[in-house]
């Protein structure tokens, strides 16, 4: 028999066992779908974290309370309160004698609030910061203006809104969100009425970055977020804009050197404080998402190997099924390596026809997640490399072959007439 009438002979038998032929398929399909997809959402992760450089600028250092190791969080990253940065450090940074690359330091502080005008409340967060925090984060304002030096540091009642706070607020209301007062409380104190300020200003839409979103956060005087909103005198983090990547290290040892003066440090090991530099938290998130990728992608292997035995089991039952019928075609002329060839013709069949499908499944959901993601306001891009299809696809067709092989030789090896004889 030639090779097309093979290949005829193999799709007949497998449609004649169309429940099993599609569970085999089936359990190839999630294997490459499962690849496909995984490679592709950390390419996406990638990018979106490499945009997050983009957002924030690759000059930028962040000063956090606690000690860490070079490549772990600092210590309230896990939820433990560290009290010893304060405002006079900020302050000690912004001194160019001391810290001369530092173009502007912002003082931070975080967390959740209620934003309500009128009878219309709204949940979200806040950061309170100083006149520095727009040219720091690259961030502008759409309307209005960012309150200034004299304001931030009287605890002006002032209050600029994010986009999206702005827009569940006034939106559809025909009111200029500039010059109302509105009423912010803590989520986790009860002041009574909220603390009534007036907005002053809109922030531009800016998105995420760093998983933290721009638009959804009220912007206020750290004075006002410290001691109203929060109740503390510490600060949750200090940002500095450095006026050249190429002073990073430089700008890094001079604030380490004015902090350890301030705090009395005389060894790097008693560090009460982190200071980082953005690109390198990137590269650790990046690291993390690698990480991911690769036990992810592991998983899918597995469920490429868990298809590569339902194969080996059915061509196993298909081959005690259709003893008879080799003992046939071996008495008629059939050679050893023509029934080999066509049971591994059948096994790679099935996985070809499961990588295809496989392809198109993965693809999708690729794609539908991706605009999942860029709904829910990330710059996520789609990227489903040739690599991926290739590598997916050679892996299942190599299943197929490596798994049909025993079953194929098993095939080949009967002897005619015992096969005759089989009931």
């Amino acid at each position: 028999m030639d090779f097309l009438g093979t290949i005829k002979l193999v799709f007949r038998t497998l449609l004649a066992r169309k429940g099993r032929s599609f569970l085999t398929i089936l359990g190839i399909v999630i294997g490459v779908a499962g690849v496909i997809t995984i490679i592709a959402l950390g390419a996406g992760a990638q990018s979106m974290i490499l945009g997050q450089i983009t957002k924030l600028g690759s000059n930028l250092l962040s000063v956090q309370p606690g000690k860490s190791n070079e490549k772990g969080p600092p210590a309230q990253a896990f939820g433990i309160t560290i009290t010893t940065l304060v405002n006079e450090d900020a302050e000690a940074l912004r001194n160019k004698n001391q810290v001369p690359h530092a173009e502007a330091v912002a003082s931070l502080v975080m967390g959740s609030v209620s934003v309500t005008w009128q009878n219309k409340t709204v949940d979200t967060n806040f950061i309170g910061t100083d006149y520095n925090f727009p040219n720091v984060l690259n961030t502008s304002i759409k309307n209005g203006q960012f309150f200034s030096q004299r304001q931030g540091e009287g605890a002006a009642n002032v209050v600029i809104l994010g986009d999206t706070v702005a827009s569940e607020i006034f939106n559809n209301t025909g009111v200029d969100p500039i010059g109302q007062v509105v009423k912010v409380r803590s989520a986790s104190q009860e002041q009574a009425g909220g603390i009534p300020l007036r907005v002053i200003g809109v922030m531009e839409k800016k998105g995420s970055a760093i998983f933290l979103d721009f638009d959804d956060q009220v912007y206020l005087p750290l004075t006002i977020g410290q001691q109203q909103i929060l109740g503390i005198h510490y600060l949750r983090g200090i940002d500095i804009k450095v006026d050249s990547s190429n002073n990073i290290d430089q700008t890094i040892a001079d604030v380490k050197n004015v902090i350890n003066q301030r705090h009395r440090i005389q060894k790097d090991v008693d560090a009460d404080y982190t200071v980082r530099n953005i690109a390198d938290a990137i590269s650790i998130l990046s690291t993390i998402t690698d990480a991911l990728r690769l036990f992810l992608t592991a998983m899918a292997a597995i469920a490429l190997v868990v298809g590569g035995i339902g194969i080996l089991n059915i061509m196993l039952a298909t081959v005690a099924e259709r003893t008879r019928e080799i003992g046939l075609r071996k008495a008629v002329g059939a050679s050893n390596v023509a029934i080999m060839k066509q049971f591994l013709l059948e096994a790679g069949t099935l996985t070809f026809l499961g990588g295809i499908v496989g392809i198109i499944v993965g693809i999708l959901i690729s794609y539908l997640i991706t605009l999942l993601m860029r709904y829910l306001g990330y710059d996520w891009a789609f990227v489903v490399s040739i690599t991926s299809v290739l590598l997916a696809v050679g892996v299942s067709i190599l299943t197929g072959v490596i798994f049909g092989l025993y079953p194929a030789l098993k095939a080949s090896k009967l002897n005619p007439i015992d096969a005759l004889r089989y009931e």
